[in-house]
């Protein structure tokens, strides 16, 4: 159902897609379609949150191991490198669906509230990121730790990924490193 809605939604876009298309699509009754998501956003939101944790589980990216882990590291540039990779991940799996919701954003007001939260969510992940490195005593001097947060947000935007991947065709680990060193470079102070 959800790779069906997926192809519909990036051939027809979200507004051209009706949850009965949807039913055709998967071959599922649509009362079971109705019932699993109740609308089409609900499937929208379903699909974004499988692809930002690359697994059927949907587990929220502060959660997952591996950025939990990172929180922890002592290591200021692993761990922007490591962050850069997962931004890098999510994007990659996200790219086409985030355009989807942005598109419908436009003019359904439920899918602007979606597109309000996921960037509150993404916003709350990356402030995490500098509080860690405030934390730490990482940042270099003078940079405060609102405005590390800011820069972390504007790079590691799905707006930046898109026009570096996407619409400059920049390949995903040319855009990885460039996140890190430019994260890096931005946020850390020099190191002898």
């Amino acid at each position: 159902m959800i790779a069906a809605a997926q192809t519909l939604f990036l051939e027809r876009g979200y507004a051209a897609t009706t949850m009965e298309a949807i039913s055709r699509q998967s071959d599922v009754p649509s009362a079971t379609v109705y019932r699993l998501f109740s609308s089409k956003l609900g499937i929208l939101r379903a699909m974004i949150a499988v692809s930002v944790d690359g697994t059927p589980e949907a587990i929220p990216l502060p959660e997952q191991p591996e950025a939990r882990e990172l929180l922890k590291s002592q290591d200021p540039t692993e761990q922007l490198a490591g962050f850069a990779a997962i931004c890098r991940q999510v994007n990659d799996r996200t790219c086409q669906l985030y355009q989807v919701l942005v598109s419908a954003a436009a003019s359904d007001p439920a899918a602007a509230d979606l597109l309000a939260e996921l960037a509150k969510q993404r916003k709350a992940g990356q402030d995490r990121i500098a509080r860690a490195l405030s934390r730490d005593k990482s940042l270099r001097p003078g940079l405060r730790q609102r405005d590390a947060a800011d820069i972390i947000h504007a790079l590691m935007s799905p707006e930046l990924y898109r026009l570096l991947v996407i619409d400059r065709g920049w390949k995903p680990d040319k855009y990885q490193s460039w996140l890190a060193g430019t994260l890096i470079d931005q946020l850390l102070s020099a190191r002898d």
